[in-house]
């Protein structure tokens, strides 16, 4: 199977990279927990689901009870799982508090970079096969329909898609036949998802859609694409993450930009826009 790519355009009035084509990857699914260790079992196994699953319950409690230790923790040859903190700066070094200037814990994993196993991002492009989702509408089957597709390609087709096309006629694939849009009746029907938005850092951040700002908390459609701007504090380099996940962000003349499609599920985007000050979830 390829690894599926949506291009799509930037479209913030004032950026530098205004009116450009980006991609980013999207998925036909999230595989659950159990759906995992279901297809470990049946992976060329002899262990069956249960085992599995018990195994990889352990191997999960371990790892996090290892990491709470000051340990990172080698998984395989995949590669590191290892904490970092997210804190406040203090003017001098007595007056640096672990209980207040320390604002968070995260979670962190860095690819192997090993010869056995070399998973570094220009190492894993050579790897992968791509494919233009836009492509998927004549040639793939609707299971294989990623859910980040969405509607939008001119040809009016959601053939194969897991998302709601608004429709409730039974017709799996939400086919319009060539329409540009739904009728209004069936866009009454389409379901929402709330989307959270926190910042950290000094710097400042925007996140629009068709170049209208959106504001935390604020109910989107599966598959609306989003755009995100950041201007970070001096000498800072931004990060982005969607649920858990980090946003590729591109800097052009200090100004990093990012695109994401919003998930089939209400939906936290944490933004850190360099050295926080202070900490604002609604900004």
């Amino acid at each position: 199977m390829p690894v599926f790519v949506k291009v799509s355009q930037n479209k913030i009035t004032d950026s530098k990279s205004y009116g450009k084509w980006y991609g980013r990857v999207v998925s036909s699914k999230t595989m659950s927990y159990q759906e995992l260790c279901k297809h470990m079992s049946e992976h060329n196994s002899v262990f069956g689901e249960d085992v599995c699953l018990g195994v990889a319950n352990k191997l999960q409690t371990c790892i996090l009870e290892q990491l709470l230790e000051g340990k990172k923790v080698q998984f395989g040859e995949l590669g590191t799982f290892y904490l970092s903190v997210k804190s406040t700066g203090a003017d001098e070094e007595k007056d640096y508090s672990l209980g207040i200037n320390i604002q968070g814990l995260y979670l962190c994993f860095a690819p192997s970079r090993t010869d056995v196993n070399n998973l570094s991002s220009k190492m894993l492009k050579k790897k992968a096969s791509f494919m233009n989702v836009k492509d998927l509408t004549t040639t793939k089957p609707k299971s294989a329909t990623p859910s980040g597709s969405g509607s939008g390609n001119g040809s009016g087709s959601e053939s194969g898609t897991e998302s709601q096309s608004g429709s409730q006629s039974g017709n799996e694939g939400g086919s319009q036949s060539g329409n540009e849009g739904s009728s209004q009746s069936e866009q009454s029907q389409t379901t929402t998802f709330a989307l959270t938005i926190s910042k950290t850092g000094t710097g400042t951040a925007t996140v629009t859609k068709d170049g209208n700002a959106v504001a935390s908390g604020a109910s989107l459609s599966e598959d609306d694409e989003l755009v995100i701007s950041i201007t970070p504090a001096e000498d800072q380099v931004p990060t982005a993450t969607l649920n858990g996940s980090s946003i590729e962000l591109t800097e052009n003349d200090g100004v990093y930009s990012g695109n994401f499609a919003m998930p089939g599920q209400a939906s936290t985007l944490v933004i850190n826009t360099g050295e926080a000050d202070d900490y604002d979830p609604n900004a």
